[in-house]
């Protein structure tokens, strides 16, 4: 398994544009700058980050000390503080404790700090001014002027926002405990004063601030533009270098959401006017998803640090000669010298990459997205710990490939395969044959929907052929995605089409009882077989999508609602969830499960809702 972290490990060849923008920021010599590294989710802009970090700790300057790194995640503030005012409030701090042990600036930073503490309470100053109509505004300065206080002593609280009310009523000192009375301007004459001793700072401490800000494009609009402004407030002054690692697209969403009614043309000039140099993390082309997929299991792997470490840096340097024609391949790695043997076990995985690679690389579900390749990895992981665990043989290169259609093609192709696979009694996909045949010989196919998809054409060519494969296991354990459904199940096109709904769209069950009647009832009780099947794998149960399509189910026969019963009151008590309560308070059944619910160890939240229900006297009575 692989976490899906940051990393300083090089996996996509990035270093060469990492040390380009630590090459921009040491050669710009104190002059302001601002650079964006842009691209889609998921391509690497956060190991990016963490790269020209590295790139420009291990620089070869005069005094390294020089260099000082703030790395602000916008995503941990939101909904917890003002982003605006926390990146501010990051730096000023971050600079106090600098000046503190280089023992210089000391004051300056002393005086940044309690103006960014100033502008902040102004923030929330002129929030509470909005309810308290018609108190004088010199009231309620004075009113925030404690409340600075309160902020620089540590003692901010709501009982302190609600005094700001009271003590509008009252006189104030006008700069007690914030910044001395002649210190005190208009909020424009602080912001410039904020500037200055920013700058100043710099200057006395003899360093360059390079703040590194990440996740942007994972948060909402409103704190998108607020880090935005606060980058504002800071832009072009000397001494400081902001790297802004975003998706543009979601920077362009988040302006037209808070711009209400702005034209493209000024969505495009917000983020351009804070962005002097844009870089865009490169797209994996086939020999970098190659190399990437060749490296994760090369670091899952038991071969020794030196050894992995050798293979990572050859493969970078490859990398770095595909123009020249230069491949990252299975035959690469094994022309390598290394200290120790490639394990058996590490070749056949390369060996799996390597025929992976093209289809990761174009399929437009993946488009070689590191993160969804890695997601990808670990979900392989996952279904073949579940066959090791439950015994299951498959054959790991068709659970590759099983899983590879699963992810990329459509639902509906997905299941119409599922269902060649229990048609067989040998569960095999006997509608592939003729389809992979024409495939290995490049003949053309003419495919019809839901198989006229580009990427299904060249799937059908890796290997290995899937027709002549016994496919139930690989489906077994493949079964939270969609249903097994055996020959011996018998279920009618009717009943299957209607499992097939339940499993990928719970959420829409109560659409689909009006065909319930269609069905016989043998066939309801194998849907809900399946449908309990899938529900075992839930942890949590307040209202999971798959509980919709299970009372769809109960409601039409009252055997399945006693199943489903059962299937609740064996639920883990820690499990239970009070959400559950009124959605089934109003079954027949429900005063079985709540009465063994009670009984449980569940929580008191789950009990109280029982005893709220019993109250209103529905379907359940009061005891």
């Amino acid at each position: 398994m692989w976490p899906d972290n940051e990393t300083e490990q090089d996996f996509l060849n990035f270093s060469g544009v990492a040390k380009t923008v630590s090459q921009i920021i040491l050669k710009a010599e104190g002059r302001p700058i601002s650079i964006g590294v842009s691209g889609m989710w998921g391509v690497g802009k956060s190991s990016m980050i963490k790269l020209i970090r590295k790139e420009l700790s291990a620089q070869d300057t005069a005094d390294p000390k020089q260099i000082v790194f703030i790395e602000f995640n916008a995503w941990l503030y939101q909904g917890y503080d003002d982003a605006r005012a926390a990146l501010m409030d990051v730096i000023a701090t971050k600079l106090r404790q600098e000046a503190e042990n280089r023992q210089t600036a000391v004051d300056k930073t002393k005086d940044l700090l309690k103006r960014v503490n100033w502008l902040r309470v102004a923030k929330l100053g002129a929030t509470v001014a909005g309810f308290a109509a018609g108190v004088p505004n010199l009231a309620i300065a004075a009113g925030m002027l404690q409340v600075g206080k309160s902020a620089l002593e540590g003692q901010l609280d709501k009982e302190t926002v609600g005094d700001i009310k009271e003590g509008a009523k009252e006189t104030v000192t006008a700069a007690e405990g914030l910044l001395k009375a002649k210190a005190i301007q208009s909020p424009p004459h602080e912001i410039q004063a904020l500037r200055s001793a920013f700058e100043e700072a710099l200057r006395e401490m003899n360093i360059t601030l390079v703040v590194l800000i990440d996740d942007l494009d994972r948060c909402l609009p409103e704190t998108t533009i607020s880090t935005l402004e606060a980058v504002r407030l800071f832009l072009f002054l000397k001494n400081a270098a902001f790297v802004v690692a975003a998706d543009t697209s979601m920077i362009k969403h988040a302006v037209r959401k808070h711009f209400d009614g702005v034209d493209d043309e000024l969505v495009t000039s917000y983020f351009d006017k804070l962005i002097q140099i844009p870089i865009r993390v490169p797209p994996l082309g086939i020999q970098e998803v190659r190399a990437y997929m060749f490296l994760l299991f090369v670091e899952n792997s038991t071969l020794g640090h030196d050894a992995k470490e050798l293979v990572r840096t050859r493969v970078c340097e490859q990398l770095a000669k595909s123009w020249q024609g230069k491949r990252v391949d299975l035959a690469f790695i094994q022309s390598l010298e290394l200290p120790e043997k490639l394990p058996g076990n590490l070749l056949a995985r390369l060996d799996t990459a390597d025929k992976l690679a093209p289809a990761l690389a174009t399929a437009s579900q993946v488009r070689g997205n590191p993160r969804l390749i890695k997601r990808f990895l670990n979900e392989l992981s996952i279904r073949t710990a579940i066959s090791h665990a439950h015994g299951v043989g498959v054959n790991e290169a068709a659970l590759v490939k099983m899983l590879l259609f699963e992810r990329c093609a459509a639902p509906q192709a997905y299941q119409a395969l599922a269902t060649s696979v229990a048609a067989d009694e040998k569960g095999r996909p006997q509608i592939l044959a003729e389809w992979e045949d024409a495939a290995h010989k490049c003949e053309k196919l003419a495919l019809t929907a839901p198989w006229d998809d580009p990427f299904v054409v060249e799937w059908l060519a890796l290997p290995p052929r899937l027709a002549n494969e016994d496919l139930r296991g690989i489906l077994y354990v493949s079964r939270e995605h969609a249903p097994l459904v055996l020959p011996g199940d018998r279920l009618s096109t009717e009943a299957a089409e209607i499992l097939a709904a339940l499993i990928e769209h719970p959420d829409m069950a109560a659409n689909l009882t009006t065909r319930f009647g269609n069905v016989t009832r043998p066939e309801i009780a194998i849907v809900m077989d399946r449908l309990l099947e899938k529900a075992r794998s839930e942890t949590e149960w307040g209202v999971p999508p798959i509980l919709n399509a299970c009372l769809a189910v109960s409601s039409h026969d009252a055997i399945q609602g006693q199943r489903l019963s059962a299937f609740l009151q064996e639920r883990p008590a820690s499990q239970i969830k009070a959400s559950i309560v009124p959605k089934i308070a109003d079954q027949v059944w429900a005063r079985e499960v709540f009465a063994r619910w009670k009984a449980s160890s569940a929580g008191a939240p789950v009990k109280a809702a029982i005893t709220l229900q019993e109250k209103k006297n529905g379907n359940v009575a009061v005891k």
